[in-house]
């Protein structure tokens, strides 16, 4: 799986391969991390030993390592595509048609016809390679239409429900 990190200002790509080795923007690595007890962790990379605190706060992940504090973001490779899909919604009023951003079964809707809605609330479930990805608002407004229902399959692109 692909992720994409940033820290301190630069993007890395990050490939997880098989058998403790990961691309890092095209470099392979040797990795083997191993969790001493959490937060701390002990990281083998090409050969040079590495001890490290590790913490989740919120949307980021803060790691000490060497006496440095680094502040890392993570997004996978379906966080990256689905943001894309709704980084298109920018219209403070009017209506919105949100869509699939991939073809899915809708696992759940969370809201009905009429509901007043807040920004980054969640809408709609749906389950595509084995993974649940929220459908989430991309600005406050009200319900006006949900043109789907649990158990639904959808190709990509399929309108979903109209945000007025």
């Amino acid at each position: 799986m692909k992720y994409i990190t940033s820290v301190r200002g630069k993007t890395f790509e990050i490939e997880i391969n098989q058998n403790g080795h990961i691309t890092v923007n095209g470099l392979d690595r040797t990795v083997d991390i191993e969790a001493l007890r959490e937060p701390l962790y002990s990281a083998l990379i090409d050969n040079q030993s590495f001890e490290a605190l590790i913490e989740e706060r919120d949307a980021l992940i803060n790691v000490i390592l060497q006496g440095d504090l680094y502040e890392v973001s993570v997004v996978d490779e379906r966080e990256r595509r689905l943001a894309a899909a709704s980084s298109g919604f920018q219209v403070a009023q009017g209506e919105i048609v949100i869509r699939s951003p991939m073809p899915g079964m809708i696992v759940a809707v969370s809201v009905s016809d009429g509901q007043e809605v807040v920004a980054g609330q969640p809408l709609i479930v749906l389950e595509s390679m084995k993974m649940e990805n929220q459908i989430k608002a991309p600005r406050a407004g009200k319900i006006e239409h949900i043109q789907v229902a649990a158990g639904e399959r959808v190709e990509q692109n399929r309108p979903l429900l109209t945000l007025i």
